[in-house]
């Protein structure tokens, strides 16, 4: 199943949730990340209930320090 990540196409073989998408197909730390799913927030604790299907559009921001 295809998805946008980042405006990165990228292939997972089943549906999943944002949790599972983190941690197992990206390797994202959960730390400082706030993740959309076509153009909606989701929560954090709510990663873990809401899945991700074919088409979805994934957008990952990582905040970072500096100035």
């Amino acid at each position: 199943m295809d998805i946008t990540v980042n405006n990165e196409l990228l292939q997972i073989s089943d549906p999943c949730s944002v949790s599972q998408l983190l941690e197992d197909h990206i390797q994202l730390k959960a730390e400082g990340i706030a993740v959309a799913v076509n153009q909606s927030v989701i929560p954090k604790e709510n990663w873990g209930k809401t899945f991700i299907g074919s088409g979805d559009n994934i957008i990952l921001i990582k905040a970072t320090q500096g100035g």
